[in-house]
């Protein structure tokens, strides 16, 4: 965790309001739709979009269908597109695996997994450009369908779900991986066309020997933020910290437990001088943080703030 700029704690900009976190958010009840690749009902303008997203706070980490809540994050860069054809195609891939019904062994399922996803519908890594935003951004990957490790892992384990398989991404350090089956469990590279992953090349991944930690299976909303993380690091390395603001924005919707997020936005808030917004995201943080250390720091920070 990065710590916050001492020169910007003095500027004190107009204040504006600012989106607070509710921490009594996840005692609603929100009902799941029906299994099935129906696309939500589209709607015409950002608030309704940014509802929707809003919603994906709300949801248990095991209602989210990953591939359609990273379109859901990625339809607020596409205002007033037609993801008709996006679904369609989530639609026309999950019909093609259905006539490997009977892959009953990671081997198995990772084989029909590459053959569907590369061999037949043309889905790699993008290895030419890799740091290009559209790599991450889930609408140009798909009509691309070219992306980062995250992108393309997140559509094979949705793919694999709804064909009851036990798919995970996993949290490997630099390139997320995919993971089939629980004990054994089979790992495959959707960068790498689905290829399988072999112990020694895991270790050449790492630049180590591999742990366990290495290949453990990501929650569904640690795969979005780590996909919303790639989009917000990226922004910043290109100078344009407006638009990693609205990442750790989006981040902090579907992710409010995420204490991460929150101190990234306030450091942004900061950075762009905007004290009121980084004194409501380290008190929403405060809300969400048990570790006694990070707790003293936030508070020493929110001190700071209101004393300059």
């Amino acid at each position: 965790m990065r710590g916050l700029p001492e020169s910007d704690l003095s500027q004190a900009p107009l204040p504006q309001s600012v989106r607070r976190y509710n921490p009594y958010a996840n005692n609603l009840c929100v009902i799941r739709p029906s299994r099935g690749l129906a696309p939500p009902p589209r709607k015409g303008h950002m608030a309704a979009m940014t509802a929707d997203i809003e919603t994906l706070g709300l949801l248990d980490d095991d209602e989210i269908e990953l591939d359609h809540a990273a379109l859901a994050l990625s339809e607020l860069d596409h205002e007033g597109i037609d993801l008709d054809p996006h679904y369609a195609l989530l639609e026309e891939i999950a019909d093609r695996l259905g006539d490997f019904a009977e892959a009953t062994t990671p081997e198995e399922q990772g084989a029909a997994l590459a053959q569907v996803f590369h061999g037949e519908f043309g889905f790699s890594g993008d290895a030419e450009t890799y740091d290009a935003p559209v790599n991450a951004d889930l609408v140009r990957v798909i009509e691309r369908r070219r992306g980062l490790p995250v992108s393309l892992s997140l559509l094979y384990v949705a793919a694999a779900r709804r064909m009851g398989w036990a798919a995970y991404a996993t949290n490997t350090p630099g390139h997320v991986l995919v993971r089939l089956g629980d004990e054994p469990y089979g790992l495959i590279d959707p960068f790498h066309d689905g290829t399988p992953v072999s112990d020694e090349r895991l270790s050449a991944l790492l630049g180590g020997t591999p742990g366990p930690e290495h290949v453990s299976p990501m929650s569904n909303r640690r795969v979005l933020v780590r996909l919303l993380l790639n989009q917000a690091s990226r922004a910043e390395r290109d100078g344009d910290p407006l638009r990693a603001l609205t990442l750790y924005e989006r981040m902090t919707l579907i992710a409010p437990d995420n204490a991460d997020g929150w101190w990234e936005l306030a450091r942004l808030q900061l950075q762009l001088q905007n004290v009121p917004a980084a004194r409501a995201s380290l008190s929403a943080m405060l809300e969400v943080t048990r570790d006694p250390e990070r707790r003293a720091l936030i508070t020493t920070t929110l001190r700071a703030l209101a004393d300059g």
